[in-house]
């Protein structure tokens, strides 16, 4: 006798377990379908299968994920600008720094962190026991010794613990949603299945690792462990999956290393000409380091964490909670959202959306069909007057109710005497009732099966002859529509049935109509779709969902048009990548898709420059969530591996929110982008000044007390302020900021070259004429307009193409209240005594401060004019649109 092969992952037919018959699957597995393996058979096995758990990765140690935070090229500047603020004595901006570097590590920590237990999360939904046949006897046992080939009892409220065969089933089901995105139960059998190419929520006789059996009760075999089931494969999607750097994190990490680089080059130019000038060596050594510490914006990750952190605690009023910050901005950057269907568009509840009776369709039904919608079910009423039972069932008896006939009323004056309770082989569920001296059966169920059981149709006049093609060719209509059509029959009894068998009961029936149920979408969502749309975004559809379910929720909510087409996940699979990426740009819905081609959906579009969301709630869009630029996860009816893979969690599970999201992500990356504006210009001013003066055979502008005094207080206060400028007009109907572009785009560097140019021209204006005219508070003068001028210049860069005096005064409090605070910190070291000899000033007089009060108004006035250029399309043209 040839000896069959052994059970090992080598031999295991992958993902054609469904095309087999029961009997097939038992003999590949070597088990007696009666008394099951035996306990030494199941310890070998273990042994060499290993346990049935989902492996986690090698986790890194705290330690090493904190010190990775350091390694950033950006942070190490800040650490060395930190150490030599120390050695010129400014202990101040030494603290200052290094509490930003630590800061900062703190927060990538933290994120790090949480996202190593996105696969802990997976385990946590893993059944803890499970009830096995081995040695023809019950054991209870822990579901990580499972083997393949284990026979496993399962019934309603059971975790399924492995990927099973089924092998005999009675009214099972199983809620699959987490999985295969599937909204509803899925009533299982043990039939094979044909296609070999099936999705898993095709595959009625197989139950998965993680699921929930939801009604009645299964025999199956394990046929497959731990991280080869379904569930495994999604945890090793998690593992190999890298997350995608932002693109404030990118753009960042460049300014940094270019700008590390370009100020180390001025500050050793300006040093070499002090001393050609023979100045002395050990001042100009401090000037030079001085200018390189107030040069590196080293408030710009502390002014990026802030106002990350203050949107994302604004968020949380409009319902998301981001989880990792800069997730805030990564929305302004988004081209597509690719979303889940169930539960995120849709309600995630079954509704009667269209009906069919008497040769008509509308909502005007028979008695005696809301009668049946009404009775034939198993519905009951909580303590709080809350519907429990089936979805589909609810939905009936919520359209019965709705049409004046509530179910728990008609049931007490027409109690059920017996039922035939639903099979997934028949697909019909039957209730009898006693009316008045005799009984009534309805039945419901699927209409191919139905329909043969039915002589008669009901119509206003009396039964009819009923005609079952024509009957068919509407219930095929409707689900055309994306509807899920069941089909409801009745039948009087004079006396009681002898026999209460479905082929005794169920036969002659009068056929009442068809209901047509869906989950429907979200009221919000179809507003929420249009303004996706004006922001320039394209909403997609990807779920595991029916195709016709699909693209009806997609045509109703404006995701796709009447034209559009479907892919499936069978469609999908047949495509190589290449040929797939030809047309990603244009699909809008995809249906039946596995988890793994959510990932090659998001991929591709990444491959063709798009920057990608992801919403989802299920296990199976976990992969998708880590894989997108950001993963979107919902949070009333998301799983926990989903909220622990996401970016972001949506609190109400209301897609509406993401706009919402969205529009606080421009306005936060706007800010971000003022502030880099902002600091870049006036170090720039700053470096103009001392480079400058020498070719202008003028001494020294500025100490180095003073070039770090006006690093601190006017990047300091002010730029921080910037955090909190409310969004501008129209900035939800400009399009996404290309995630590759520059963050010096749309005139940015123009304006840190001009007026950088001009503030420090205007300084040294200021310290020609007081120097020529043998005043000896030329210095002061200096230091005081450029200083103020810079306050001018963050009023006037709020707006990037509005005018100053166009906007709200009192919009940004916190900035005012900065510049206000400047100013008079500024007059405090001119005109405190103690603070004189400190800071090297000497009291203005009134005629010189009045000049210097003039002169710094300059840079805001030529801002102003700057801005209204651009309103005129003559300056900066591309940016017309993102203008103001």
């Amino acid at each position: 006798m040839k000896r069959k092969p052994p059970v090992t992952r080598k031999t295991h037919p992958p993902a054609h377990w469904h095309l087999l018959e029961p009997w097939q699957t038992t003999a590949w597995l070597r088990v007696d379908p009666q008394t099951g393996l035996s306990q030494r058979e199941a310890e070998q096995r273990l042994a060499e299968l290993g346990p049935n758990l989902i492996a986690e990765q090698r986790l890194r140690s705290p330690l090493a994920m904190l010190l990775s935070q350091f390694a950033d090229f950006m942070i190490v500047v800040l650490i060395l600008a930190g150490v030599v603020s120390g050695l010129v004595g400014e202990i101040a901006d030494t603290v200052t720094i290094m509490v930003i570097v630590v800061l900062n590590a703190a927060i990538g920590f933290v994120q790090e962190y949480r996202a190593e237990r996105a696969i802990a999360a997976l385990k946590s939904i893993a059944a803890p026991t499970a009830r096995v046949v081995r040695d023809g006897q019950h054991h209870e046992l822990p579901a990580h010794e499972l083997v393949p080939g284990d026979l496993v009892l399962l019934e309603a409220g059971n975790i399924v613990p492995a990927d099973i065969r089924l092998l005999d089933t009675a009214q099972f089901r199983v809620e699959e949603a987490a999985l295969t995105g599937e909204s509803q139960p899925v009533g299982k059998s043990t039939e094979a299945i044909r296609n070999p190419d099936a999705a898993l929520g095709d595959r009625r006789n197989m139950a998965y690792k993680g699921t929930i059996v939801t009604y009645g009760r299964g025999l199956g075999s394990v046929i497959a462990t731990g991280m080869e089931t379904e569930l495994g494969k999604i945890a090793q999607l998690l593992r190999e999956e890298k997350e995608s750097r932002t693109p404030l994190q990118n753009r960042l990490a460049q300014l940094g290393k270019r700008l590390a680089l370009l100020v180390l080059a001025i500050c050793a130019i300006i040093f070499v000409v002090g001393l050609l000038r023979g100045e002395q060596p050990i001042l100009m050594f401090l000037t030079a380091v001085s200018l390189a510490v107030a040069a590196i914006p080293e408030a710009l990750p502390a002014v990026a964490t802030v106002s990350l952190a203050l949107g994302a605690r604004k968020m949380i009023r409009q319902h998301v909670l981001i989880r990792r910050l800069p997730a805030v901005e990564t929305l302004g950057s988004v081209t597509y959202i690719c979303s889940d269907k169930t539960g995120t568009l849709t309600q995630n509840r079954m509704q009667a959306e269209a009906f069919y009776a008497d040769g008509r369709t509308g909502p005007e039904l028979p008695e005696t069909m809301l009668r049946a919608m009404a009775l034939n079910n198993d519905v009951r009423l909580d303590k709080e007057g809350r519907l429990m039972g089936d979805p589909t069932e609810t939905a009936l008896y919520e359209a019965a109710s709705a049409a004046g006939y509530p179910g728990e009323q008609i049931a007490a004056s027409c109690p059920r005497t017996a039922e035939i309770p639903f099979d997934s082989e028949r697909k019909l569920m039957t209730t009898v009732h006693r009316e008045g001296e005799g009984l009534v059966s309805y039945t419901k169920g699927a209409p191919e099966m139905l329909l043969p059981r039915c002589l008669t149709a009901w119509s206003g006049e009396g039964p009819r002859p009923i005609e079952i093609e024509d009957l068919h060719e509407i219930a095929e209509r409707m689900a055309a529509d994306g509807l899920r059509v069941l089909a409801l029959a009745f039948r009087e009894w004079p006396e009681p049935p002898a026999d209460l068998h479905p082929e005794t009961v169920e036969t002659g029936l009068c056929f009442l109509g068809f209901v047509g149920l869906m989950d429907p979408p979200r009221p919000e969502a179809a507003e929420a779709v249009a303004l996706c749309k004006t922001a320039g975004i394209k909403p997609v559809m990807i779920t595991g969902d029916h195709p016709a379910t699909a693209r009806t929720i997609a045509r109703r909510l404006g995701i796709a048009d009447e034209d559009d087409s479907v892919l499936t996940g069978e469609e999908l699979a047949r495509l190589s990548l290449a040929e797939f990426e030809k047309q990603v740009e244009e699909i809008r819905v995809y249906a039946r898709v596995a988890p793994e081609q959510k990932i090659k959906i998001v991929r591709a579009l990444q491959d063709k420059g798009e920057f990608v969301a992801m919403t989802g709630d299920g296990v199976n869009d976990a992969p998708a969530l880590k894989c997108a630029n950001i993963g979107v996860a919902m949070g009333k009816i998301g799983t926990d591996v989903a909220r622990e893979a996401s970016h972001m969690i949506l609190l109400d599970d209301n897609f509406a929110s993401i706009v919402a999201a969205v529009r606080e992500g421009r306005r936060i990356f706007d800010n971000i982008r003022k502030f880099i504006k902002y600091t870049m210009t006036s170090n720039s001013a700053e470096i103009w000044t001392l480079f400058l003066a020498p070719f202008l055979m003028l001494p020294i502008p500025l100490l180095p007390i003073h070039i770090l005094w006006i690093n601190l207080v006017t990047d300091g206060l002010p730029g921080l302020a910037l955090a909190a400028e409310p969004q501008e007009r129209g900035i939800m109907q400009r399009p996404p900021r290309p995630p590759q572009e520059s963050i010096f785009a749309h005139g940015m560097w123009q304006h840190i070259l001009w007026i950088g140019l001009l503030m420090g021209g205007v300084s040294l204006l200021s310290q020609a004429w007081a120097y020529h005219t043998g005043s000896a508070r030329w210095q002061s003068m200096v230091f005081t307009v450029l200083t103020l001028s810079q306050m001018g210049h963050v009023l006037a860069i709020r707006s990037e193409g509005e005018s100053f005096f166009a906007q709200a005064f009192f919009s940004n409090k916190p900035l005012l209240g900065a510049v206000l605070l400047t100013f008079l910190l500024q007059m405090a070291v001119l005109y405190i005594p103690p603070l004189q000899p400190i800071f090297r000033t000497e009291a203005l007089e009134p005629h010189e401060l009045a000049v210097c009060l003039v002169l710094s108004t300059v840079v805001f006035w030529a801002v102003e004019l700057e801005k209204w250029m651009r309103r005129r399309g003559w300056i900066y043209r591309e940016d017309r649109q993102t203008a103001g």
